[in-house]
């Protein structure tokens, strides 16, 4: 990775223009300058290699920017305050045991590179490892104690910004 990094601080406007074109099929946006073309084909290929935002943290970015874009309308310079969630990867580590006691039995799931191992099984779920542990549906991080309650209508432990 280090190496592919370094390559692009090498790269003329010409080589980033076909290094985007193998990587996202498509010419770049017009107007683009050759850093920000850079920039944007080192975070692909860090995200290609290491895997990209989660589902909440792309989520928040996104209200954040969509909050700076109206804020920005009005002229106002004001900070924006949004919350966004800081995500908790304890227990979705591949290697991490994970355990709960239910019903008097202790229940233990393993973290998979694509999944969770228990009973025997793979699951794609661990949301869906909780429901058949108890019957019902369940939040299987909330189950297993890898995210708190929410109170007030935000997730425990989640953080601030501000933009």
């Amino acid at each position: 990775m280090s190496a592919s990094l370094d390559a692009l601080a090498g790269m003329d406007a010409a080589a980033l223009e076909r290094r985007w074109r193998q990587l996202f099929g498509a010419a770049p946006p017009p107007g683009l300058p050759p850093a920000q073309r850079a920039r944007v084909i080192a975070y692909r290929l860090q995200s290609i290699a290491y895997g990209d935002l989660d589902r909440d943290t792309a989520r928040a970015l996104d209200r954040l920017v969509r909050a700076r874009d109206q804020a920005g309308q009005g002229g106002d310079d004001t900070p924006i305050r949004i919350l966004v969630p800081v995500p908790d990867r304890r227990g979705h580590i591949p290697g991490v045991t994970l355990s709960r006691e239910w019903a008097g039995v202790m229940h233990n799931v393993q973290v998979l590179d694509a999944g969770y191992a228990w009973n025997g099984s793979t699951y794609d779920s661990l949301s869906r490892v909780a429901q058949l542990i108890t019957g019902t549906k369940w939040n299987g991080p909330r189950f297993f104690g890898l995210r708190a309650k929410t109170t007030g209508g935000r997730e425990a432990g989640a953080g601030r910004i501000e933009a």
